[in-house]
């Protein structure tokens, strides 16, 4: 067992597989899953676990050089919550309709209790060196 970080077996296998240019959404609990896209669900009722504090904890455990957002996130505190989280990490924004398309080729789709509207980000994973 590990004594920290993520603790969740799948995730950390996912995480863990992922290369450079492999994209990581993690979501709010109504973004459909893409077809043939892995889904690993987190949630177990309204707004639990909340999204910051699985961004967060995912992005302790990968590289990403790259994050994208949905503009119709209009949450302030969300927002500002993922923009924490993310640091120095480079984000654009773009329409959902968007974000859903590029969705589609992600390795996996986190999905959080978050109930906010448009609350869901798209990681990039880069590498270390």
């Amino acid at each position: 067992m590990r004594p920290d970080g993520l603790w969740h077996p799948r995730l950390m296998a996912i995480l863990t597989a992922t290369g450079h240019g492999d994209l990581v959404v993690v979501a709010d609990a109504g973004l459909p899953v893409p077809a043939g896209v892995e889904a690993v669900d987190l949630l177990w009722r309204r707004d639990q676990p909340d999204l910051v504090p699985v961004l967060a904890a995912v992005l302790t455990e990968c590289v990403v050089e790259h994050a994208t957002i949905a503009e119709e996130l209009t949450d302030v505190a969300l927002r500002t919550g993922i923009e924490a989280s993310l640091g120095a990490i480079p984000v654009d924004a773009v329409s959902h309709e968007e974000l859903k398309r590029r969705s589609t080729a992600a390795r996996v789709v986190v999905r959080t209790g978050a109930s906010t509207p448009y609350a869901n980000v798209i990681l990039r994973c880069g590498v270390a060196f």
